[in-house]
């Protein structure tokens, strides 16, 4: 079998005893707080990890686009919520024979979203649908908890649907005013004597914090499963909790201070998420990815004892944002202490339809 040494780069390396234990932390954690967990699938895109996630407990996943949902039925899993908005004739039939498959859900802002939703599944099997809420992120959503009830309401009336209860995504650091909004919300529900089945919400950055607010039955983590740069960042991880890593080549050292590698904006993404640089290099703390342009990366390495690592030298760069990574690379290389066990095929990367 090739060595990750014998590798061509840049190349994704995930570590399985890293993801073993984020899935399993986050899965205790939500026992503990009385919270179900859903976690989203955007971040590996790999059907063995959602089912690993739902083995330890997980009661279904999360996707983001019905591509995703098609490749995750095709490898039996049974249960998920599509947090985005469907709108458009090929879409919800596409949706409407996922629906017969399997159990999925979905979300609404709009009458009108809700009104094409309706006209699909009238008649036939009932589609459960979450009004998503629009808490502090400030992308889709609707804009008060007077507007959730209305839309709500008119989620009960429509014919072929089924209200499934509240969804948001909070904007980092926000989880106590989010879970404001929501009590008001389920406030209003309560008064008029309908029930909130469930209500999910989520993000990594506030993982660790899922237990305060107290309003949310549910939780939807995505980047848990690997962590990355911008997750250390907020307080969400340590470095040695990220199982996501780009290696790269050094391919130039053109001067004492600045060393050229083989992974540029393509293969590290140009996120930035509020952070000074493109990556993290555990074994070169000191080094800093000040650059990229599409193949090529830019180390300043003028801070490195002995000028940094040499041309052909390997590194493994801890990148800002591990889920547009996954998504960047058809292939991930899974490892176990420090031995290369299998190369598999990211199956719904891609997939953003």
């Amino acid at each position: 079998m090739t060595t990750i040494s014998e590798l061509d780069t840049p190349a994704v390396l995930v570590n399985l005893d890293r993801v073993e234990a984020n899935l399993q932390r986050a899965q205790a954690f939500a026992d503990k707080a009385g919270l179900k967990l859903r976690p989203h699938i955007k971040t590996h895109k790999l059907p063995r990890f959602a089912q690993r996630a739902i083995d330890l407990g997980a009661v279904g996943i999360t996707v983001q686009k019905l591509g995703e949902a098609e490749v995750m039925a095709d490898a039996g899993i049974t249960d998920m919520l599509l947090t985005f908005n469907i709108i458009g004739a090929a879409k919800l039939a596409r949706l409407k024979a996922l629906n017969e498959r399997v159990t999925i859900r979905v979300v609404a802002d709009s009458k009108e979203c809700v009104a094409g939703l309706s006209a699909t599944f009238a008649g036939g099997k009932p589609l459960g649908v979450f009004v998503e809420c629009d808490t502090g992120m400030g992308r889709c959503g609707v804009q008060s908890p007077e507007a959730a009830f209305d839309l709500a309401r008119t989620i009960i009336a429509a014919p072929g649907l089924e209200f499934f209860g509240l969804m948001t995504y909070p904007a980092a650091g926000k989880y106590q005013a989010a879970a404001e909004w929501l009590a008001t919300a389920k406030g209003l529900f309560e008064a008029a004597g309908s029930a909130v089945p469930v209500i999910t919400t989520g993000g990594t950055p506030d993982i660790w914090h899922a237990d305060e607010a107290g309003v949310a039955t549910e939780y939807r983590p995505g980047t848990y499963i690997y962590m990355d740069r911008s997750q250390v960042a907020a307080g969400a991880a340590s470095y040695d909790d990220c199982a996501l890593t780009v290696l790269a080549t050094v391919v130039s050292h053109p001067t004492s201070g600045r060393a050229i590698i083989d992974a540029g904006s393509k293969a590290l993404t140009s996120d930035l998420l509020g952070l000074v640089g493109h990556g993290y290099v555990p074994a070169y703390p000191e080094a800093r990815i000040v650059g990229l342009s599409e193949e090529h990366g830019t180390l300043d390495v003028s801070g490195c004892a002995n000028g940094g690592p040499k041309i052909g030298e390997q590194i493994a760069i801890i990148p800002n944002h591990c889920c547009p990574v996954t998504n960047l690379f058809d292939h991930v290389h899974l490892v176990r202490s420090g031995e290369l066990v299998e190369t598999v095929p990211v199956a719904a990367r891609g997939r953003m339809d």
